[in-house]
């Protein structure tokens, strides 16, 4: 069964399918932060999304991650390896791109396994 939560016409934040979790790609609320200040916040977002979908970051298959600047990439991993399980890393792809605004300087994404 496929379950979606917090819906719009365009798409869910949450998908869960056959055990596996599913978040849209996060961006931070507060957009006056650095890079490092929004990661914070995706993650806290992430954190959330997954907890309710009662599954936690130790369970991450996979994380895409998106930076409206390469330049960003020492200042994003200096959050994500302090949030991230270390002894249960997922899979990463990090790249540069066109965000929906320029304000959005980190955007993230994750698929989790089940508790």
């Amino acid at each position: 069964m496929i379950e979606r939560k917090h819906m719009s016409q365009r798409m869910s934040q949450l998908v869960s399918y056959n055990g596996l979790v599913f978040t849209a790609g996060q961006v931070a609320a507060d957009t006056s932060q650095d890079a490092a200040g929004q990661t914070r916040q995706v993650l806290a977002a992430i954190d959330t999304l997954l907890a309710e979908a009662g599954t936690d970051k130790s369970k991450l298959l996979k994380a895409n991650i998106w930076l409206s600047d390469i330049r960003h990439f020492d200042e994003m991993n200096s959050v994500w390896d302090d949030w991230v399980a270390a002894e249960h890393p997922p899979v990463r792809a990090c790249v540069e791109a066109r965000l929906a605004g320029p304000e959005y300087l980190v955007e993230i994404q994750v698929v989790a396994a089940p508790s």
